[in-house]
């Protein structure tokens, strides 16, 4: 690899979100041990799982965040739990960090002076 190349890379750490039921009840429909996948840009569910779209809304934001590098002594590094957002529920989501793939930048923007092959359509 060319250092123009490595220039252009950049990591994502796969992550897990599992549902999570602690002390408190769940008013929600959380089902403990539920899960799905982020990998890159991609919620992947397995074997029919599901998850509230309304606990999914609050995912979302802090996804990205949590997929990137961060300093040890950040929340983001330190907090794997995030609570659902019904204040009365006892349902938590774990997210772990699984893995951490390389993404080429000129293969995942959208800016036409800069864009490669998309990541998708390259032959492995």
């Amino acid at each position: 690899m060319s250092a123009a190349q490595d220039a252009d890379d950049f990591w994502l750490y796969d992550l897990r979100v599992e549902t999570v039921v602690g002390d408190r009840t769940s008013v929600c429909r959380h089902v403990e041990g539920e899960s799905f996948r982020v990998e890159g840009e991609l919620l992947i569910f397995d074997d029919q799982k599901r998850v509230s779209m309304y606990a999914l809304a609050a995912l979302l934001p802090l996804l990205p965040a949590k997929q990137r590098p961060t300093a040890p002594n950040d929340w983001m590094s330190t907090d794997a739990e995030i609570a659902c957002p019904d204040p009365h529920c006892g349902g938590r989501f774990r997210v772990t960090r699984t893995g951490k793939r390389s993404f080429s930048h000129a293969e995942t923007t959208g800016l036409p002076d800069q864009r490669g092959t998309p990541y998708w359509n390259k032959s492995e």
